[in-house]
């Protein structure tokens, strides 16, 4: 199960940190990724982290704003949003891999398991 939480209100140009924990199980063997949807249009991958954490992928709106980390022995992925802009408002989830260790898949099909989102309204 993955529980997230950080999301919230904040003014273009502001910052959020978005928490996802997971329990019943260790996540530390997957790739973990961060996706948002915004009202009316589909799913989509904003980023995503390799089993070890090395390895960090990026959707292109996002490069240079966001930074996802994971910390295994918490059994927590962040994402730290920065310069937001009005057009990151969504609803944020997390995602987690069984099938992939060491490389990043964008798709929403590829994902298994599902937290239950977070929002984040950015104004202008």
């Amino acid at each position: 199960q993955l529980q997230a939480s950080g999301g919230g209100l904040v003014q273009a140009g502001g910052s959020l940190r978005l928490s996802c924990a997971a329990a019943g199980r260790t996540f530390s063997h997957d790739v973990m990724g961060w996706f948002r949807q915004a009202p009316g249009k589909e799913r989509e991958f904003v980023a995503g982290v390799t089993r070890g954490g090395v390895s960090l992928y990026y959707t292109d709106s996002v490069k240079g704003r966001f930074t996802i980390s994971r910390d295994n022995a918490k059994n927590t992925v962040y994402l730290q949003m920065n310069r937001l802009k009005p057009e990151d408002t969504a609803v944020y989830y997390c995602a987690l891999d069984l099938q992939s260790a060491y490389f990043v898949r964008r798709g929403v099909d590829d994902y298994a398991h599902w937290g239950q989102g977070t929002l984040v309204t950015v104004s202008s």
